[in-house]
């Protein structure tokens, strides 16, 4: 019996007696065995291509079920229990129509890609390869996800595990569009909305200070990986 089917076997198993929380880490690692070994890619432009062809579907499919989502509740075919759940959603204390368009928008694709680069190590990292978080995302509660080898004495966070590389990047797009410190990100967006200019990755970069300890540094980071791979072509 194969690696892959002792690992179906596995989850059968605890789909009858173990709890719900290990069979979703075991559905994590059954889907990450599915994502293209990027590590074992030696030619770089080869690794990068790879990387970008299996990530770019992906977040265009995230995109667009955002896109879905903003058409209605812009023409108001949402009802007022869903418009009511989707506030939730996106932390917002009450409904309101004008708050929820600055934030249920899409992310231009070179953006998530870079960042994908940057924080998954192109899709090297082994809370890439193993728990399908490509954007370093954390969580605060004990037992939310993976605990950091070198984590600091005295820190409490772990590393989200998704159980998809759809569901990491699904969270990633939410936590840009709702979380308070990526609030000049959606600015950002919301003024190009309103003077109908392009959406770019560059641009939304400029709001992204507070993604990294480094800061501005960061965006540069960003900006660089864009400009030198041509990823605003996909934007």
């Amino acid at each position: 019996m194969n690696f892959k089917k002792i690992i179906l076997a596995l989850t059968m198993t605890c789909t009858i007696t173990a709890q719900a929380g290990n069979t979703w880490r075991i559905t994590s690692l059954i889907n990450s065995l599915n994502t293209p070994k990027f590590d074992e890619i030696k030619n770089i432009k080869q690794m990068k291509i790879a990387f970008f062809n299996y990530l770019l579907p992906i977040v265009e499919e995230e995109n667009n079920k955002i896109k879905v989502a903003r058409s209605l509740i812009k023409n108001n075919q949402f009802s007022k229990f869903q418009m009511k759940k989707i506030a939730q959603k996106y932390h917002l204390k009450k409904v309101d129509k004008s708050a929820l368009l600055t934030m249920v928008d899409i992310v231009p694709t070179s953006l998530v890609l870079a960042q994908a680069a940057i924080e998954s190590n192109w899709g090297r990292s082994r809370f890439a390869k193993r728990w399908n978080n490509y954007f370093g995302i954390w969580c605060f509660s004990k037992g939310c996800g993976v605990m950091p080898k070198n984590r600091n004495k005295g820190a409490k966070h772990e590393v989200m595990n998704f159980a998809s590389t759809n569901k990491s990047i699904e969270y990633y797009l939410l936590n840009l569009n709702r979380n308070h410190a990526y609030k000049l990100l959606r600015q950002i967006r919301a003024y190009k909305r309103k003077h109908g200019l392009k959406l770019t990755g560059k641009s939304l970069s400029e709001g992204l200070d507070k993604y990294s300890a480094v800061g501005y540094e960061y965006i540069e980071l960003i900006q660089s990986i864009i400009r030198k791979n041509n990823l605003t072509r996909f934007d």
